[in-house]
């Protein structure tokens, strides 16, 4: 069995897709595309596909993270091709490695986020943000499945700034009217704190209330290094395992006598 790790977006309109649309979306895709999935045992099998953290509904995405098992050996990158022709435009996969090493899931420990404030003056969007930042604890509540729930949302935000237009030209593009831009790294932590919960954080501490809804995207995901405060890439132990077994078989070769 082959297990193939792929990222893929939610760009345009498509971000208005539920996580259970993309799932039905992603399987006919598997279907025309021909992948000779694996599935699972049962009275009802379903191809083996594991989904990893999925953005919230109405949110962009360039880091969305899945993993599918095949019964056959395919190249990775002539399945992602297939796999995105198969696909609506803004469902894209973009990237696609052979997986190598365990524990994906574990690697996607946080988000970089970016939040559009159309209609927020920046000068203002700065002064919430300096707040935000300076406060120990900004509780927040949100309806969930058992009720109003209370909680911190700053504890979890690693990073909050105000940034300049100078964007992933591949997100959602902002209207015509001046907007504030925010970059927010947020780790993954129960109850996961969203973009949404720190907006309202901001409305707490500062009252920053946009006038309309914020576009929000998701730029990166994966493991967070403490040292640098950057999120890596999840695919990169993947990529590094193959590049070192391919050297090992290179070493090899040349080893072995005519």
């Amino acid at each position: 069995m082959q297990r193939i790790r792929l990222r893929y977006t939610k760009r345009g309109r498509l971000r208005f897709t539920s996580h259970r649309d993309f799932q039905r979306a992603f399987e006919r895709a598997l279907r025309r595309a021909e992948v000779p999935m694996a599935y699972s045992a049962g009275f009802t099998p379903h191809p083996k596909v594991s989904y990893a953290n999925a953005a919230p509904t109405g949110t962009g995405s360039e880091a969305e993270y899945l993993e599918i098992a095949l019964t056959e050996a395919r190249d990775p990158q002539k399945l992602r091709e297939l796999l995105d022709e198969s696909l609506p435009t803004g469902l894209d996969i973009v990237d696609a490695v052979e997986a190598r090493t365990s524990g994906l899931a574990d690697r996607l420990t946080a988000s970089v986020w970016e939040m559009r404030l159309s209609g927020v003056d920046p000068a203002e969007a700065d002064r919430a943000v300096t707040a935000f930042n300076a406060a120990d604890t900004v509780e927040v509540q949100r309806l969930m499945k058992n009720g109003v729930r209370t909680f911190d949302a700053r504890s979890a935000v690693v990073h909050l700034e105000t940034h300049p237009e100078t964007q992933n030209p591949q997100a959602d593009r902002p209207t015509d009217q001046p907007c504030a831009i925010l970059r927010l790294v947020v780790r993954h932590v129960t109850p996961a704190v969203r973009p949404d919960d720190v907006l309202s954080g901001l409305r707490a501490v500062a009252d920053l209330a946009p006038p309309v809804p914020a576009g929000v995207t998701r730029l990166a995901q994966g493991l967070f290094d403490e040292e640098t405060g950057v999120v890596t890439d999840p695919l990169a132990p993947d990529r590094e395992a193959a590049e070192a077994l391919s050297t090992a078989d290179v070493t090899a070769a040349a080893k072995t006598p005519a």
